[in-house]
């Protein structure tokens, strides 16, 4: 089968799904099976965005003949286009709808993450950007092996990537799921079956040539869509925050309160974890990772973090004003929206359809159309990017470098990507249905206690610390993860939330583990590595000086990187 004709059938797909929703919709409205009335205008605006969007993914299609156009786009892709696909990967549903959705119901104190978020930047930017371009080829596995045993660390960097990548998705998939049941009026259920299959279409057909245009594109108008509304919000106040402040004040039921530290993060030692989980997961991210590799040298690379930090700390400033401007704009009676106490009960959609919500109220159902469109976009190129990461460490670090021990084609890794991207799909979808109440910015926070617990310690000290060994840096890696992986399946964001265990049943008291996992990790590391006498390990010691020319200085990184 052609791409051509497999490119149609996405798009027969789609059409299909598409029809199937607006006519389950059309007869929810008649039998009164849903409350809402389906929104036909801010629907075409949704339709319109997505065929534009796979449009792109056919243009890629014709573009990817290689492994390294699929996982990298062939390194082709400049600094500031770059940075700008980056943003868009940060820029994903935990951003814009959960970071909107904590200040809406919290105020101040959703701020927490949008700052943790952007502080981890300089991390990458001082100590990850150049070497990991200049050590790297599709995947982080790359860098923290590069002077290691291939079979253990391939292992280790797959089954930390996965993990992430699972959580991390999560998030997107109740965003998207939300967005659709909001926009279409569709039970959660389908709605997440229908976010799953579009989001396969992109990965499939694309590639990373397909996700970066989308990213970029989407980057660029969830910018301007943002800006718009915090224009109309601080407008409505003759463009003084203070009085935004004191507008909010008056009619949330949180009162003063929401001004104050305190409401969302309740004490000194879940503030600190918090705060290192997204601090240090930044540069533990394998999609994220992933975007240093689309580059053609370490100066991109730099130029790349530079542009996403730009990028990042604008959007982030909004999100907050767009926060505030929903709790001005959406609540004229407190008592309509916090029932019980829990915005989510009153919210149609939940908390994190705030900004969403905000967008009809500023801009009626045209633009609420447009951020619905572009918040989906988002989200499906994030999953998308996710989902790539996730396949390339199947078929790359496990299939390719494991268990073939690199005696393969490429057609064959493309081949088991493919095959994992459709298992990563199905995954996706079952894990967004079961954490459908959560806000996304809580459930992202989880993934990037996993990521800084073990993917940020390996990568740190394999590439800075000389005597790192095999066994330090796998024995350390793995301590992270699993301490990471039970502390927070015991912590009540997952044990009470999720599974329903009665509140204050849950073994560990703290949402985020970083602040205990982070520790375990890199102490792991330099004790094994320490006590490590084995010829394996002379060897990984006697690997470092080279490894260190060439991640300073790149020479022999564009041969080994295969551009």
């Amino acid at each position: 089968m052609t791409r051509l004709s497999q490119f149609k059938g996405a798009i027969a797909l789609f059409s299909l799904l598409a029809l199937s929703a607006g006519a389950y919709a059309a007869g929810a409205d008649l039998g009164q099976a849903v409350k809402q009335t389906t929104n036909w205008t801010a629907i075409g605006m949704f339709a319109t965005f997505v065929i534009l969007t796979l449009g792109i993914t056919k243009w890629a299609a014709s573009r990817t003949k290689s492994a390294s156009d699929f996982y990298t786009a062939g390194g082709g892709i400049t600094g500031f286009q770059n940075g700008l696909a980056i943003a868009g990967d940060y820029m994903s549903a935990a951003s814009f709808l959960g970071i909107s959705g904590l200040v809406f119901a919290n105020g101040f104190d959703g701020l927490i993450f949008s700052i943790g978020w952007l502080v981890g930047w300089p991390i990458i930017t001082f100590l990850m950007a150049e070497r990991l371009r200049n050590l790297g080829k599709f995947t982080f596995a790359d860098v923290a092996g590069y002077r290691f045993s291939q079979t253990p660390i391939r292992i280790f960097a797959a089954c930390g990537s996965l993990v992430v990548v699972a959580f991390y998705m999560i998030a997107q998939m109740v965003g998207a799921g939300q967005l659709i049941k909001l926009l279409f009026g569709l039970e959660y259920l389908y709605a997440e079956i229908l976010v799953g299959s579009i989001m396969m279409m992109y990965v499939l057909f694309g590639g990373m040539t397909a996700t970066t245009w989308v990213q970029i594109i989407k980057a660029c108008m969830l910018l301007g869509g943002a800006t718009f509304m915090a224009f109309s919000v601080l407008l409505q106040f003759g463009f003084s925050p203070e009085m935004m402040f004191e507008k909010a004040i008056e009619v949330h039921s949180k009162k003063d309160a929401i001004m104050a530290p305190g409401g969302l993060i309740k004490d000194p030692i879940s503030a600190i974890s918090v705060g290192m989980a997204l601090m240090f997961g930044t540069a533990g991210l394998p999609h994220i990772l992933m975007r240093f590799f689309t580059v053609p040298s370490a100066k991109e690379a730099r130029k790349s973090v530079g542009w996403a930090t730009t990028w990042i700390g604008y959007f982030y400033i909004l999100t907050f004003i767009i926060g505030f401007g929903a709790i001005t704009n959406l609540i004229p009676n407190p008592m309509d929206y916090f029932v019980g106490g829990d915005i989510s009960k009153g919210l149609n959609g939940g908390g994190n359809m705030a900004a969403v919500h905000l967008s009809k109220a500023v801009g009626g159902n045209v633009f609420m159309g447009f951020i619905s469109a572009v918040a989906f976009a988002t989200i499906l190129a994030v999953v998308a990017g996710l989902t790539l990461s996730g396949a390339s460490a199947v078929s790359h670090d496990l299939y390719a470098s494991v268990w073939r021990k690199g005696r393969v084609d490429q057609a064959d890794e493309l081949r088991v990507s493919k095959i994992t991207t459709v298992a990563l799909g199905i995954i996706a979808v079952t894990l967004g249905i079961a954490f459908e109440k959560e806000n996304v910015a809580y459930m992202v926070m989880l993934a990037f206690v996993i990521a800084a617990s073990a993917n940020f310690p390996v990568l740190f000290m394999s590439v800075l610390w000389k005597d790192c060994t095999t066994k330090g840096a796998v024995a350390g890696g793995f301590v992270g993860l699993i301490m990471a992986v039970v502390l927070t399946i015991l912590s009540p964001s997952v044990w009470v939330a999720v599974m329903h265990h009665p509140a204050g049943s849950a073994w560990f008291p703290y949402d985020s583990a970083a602040i205990f996992s982070i520790p375990a990790a890199f102490l792991t590391i330099w004790l094994v590595s320490t006590f490590d006498r084995s010829a394996r390990a002379a060897v990984d010691r006697a690997g470092y000086p080279a490894q260190e020319v060439r991640s300073e200085t790149g020479i022999g990184s564009a041969s080994a990187s295969g551009h």
